[in-house]
């Protein structure tokens, strides 16, 4: 009888530990934040001052939209802001940052609308960029998805090439979007979505000038936090959907 009782109570206790770890575990949430986005700037030689402010101004003007806004708070979302340019020159200028109310996105678009430019007169290195990007999501909170939100106006001429990058952020589970501003290189849409995009949603959006700079971000945001699009393949022209 000893034993048989001692059996009943270890088997007792086997179930009531089972059902308890089975309680905890649905109540357990998984990942609250929607999207860890990494916002790229590009900072190199090309720039000039007045296309920096355009692009830091048109990065808040484009959080401060309505779709944007709300999907990226209703997401719990994350976001940081990284400058660059040629090698070894990146920085992480805003940390990640989680927004889960509208005066917290508020706050986070007054700061990026307000940063300094760190560099002036560098070349333009964009493996670099993705490499220093997919680093700073090593700090990132638990997120569904995790993007690379890269800007540039030209191709890259220093450091590792993109592609050699690719298969480090395919580790990470890291998709690369891109808003090429096209000025006089025609083709420079075309070589980004050749070299630099990457993941099964990511898409090339092109501005012809600074200009457009702010309303082809806003369109680019929208895409990358409410409508997701099928791959656009590096061996295919980019089509004209894409350079709206």
């Amino acid at each position: 009888m000893p034993a048989i009782f001692a059996g009943m109570m270890h088997l007792q206790r086997f179930i009531l530990g089972a059902a308890c770890g089975a309680a905890l575990g649905a109540a357990s949430p998984s990942a609250a934040c929607d999207l860890a986005l990494l916002l790229a700037v590009d900072v190199s030689g090309s720039v000039d001052k007045n296309e920096y402010r355009i692009q830091m101004e048109g990065l808040a003007e484009g959080l401060r939209d309505p779709v944007v806004s709300d999907a990226l708070v209703r997401g719990q979302a994350a976001l940081a802001l990284v400058q660059w340019t040629g090698t070894s020159r990146q920085d992480l200028n805003i940390p990640w940052t989680t927004v889960t109310t509208p005066a917290e996105l508020e706050a986070l678009a007054e700061r990026i609308s307000e940063q300094p430019r760190i560099w002036i007169e560098y070349s333009t290195a964009i493996g670099e960029a993705l490499t220093f990007a997919a680093d700073v999501f090593d700090d990132a909170p638990a997120c569904k998805r995790r993007v690379v939100d890269i800007s540039g106006d030209g191709r890259s001429n220093e450091g590792v090439e993109p592609l050699e990058v690719h298969s480090y952020l395919r580790s990470l589970a890291i998709t690369v979007n891109a808003l090429v501003i096209r000025g006089d290189d025609d083709s420079l849409p075309t070589y980004f979505a050749d070299n630099v995009i990457l993941g099964g949603n990511a898409f090339v959006m092109t501005a012809e000038n600074y200009d457009e700079y702010p309303d082809r971000m806003r369109r680019k945001l929208r895409r990358e936090t409410e409508r997701p699009i099928s791959l656009l393949r590096s061996d295919r022209p980019v089509p004209a959907a894409y350079q709206d």
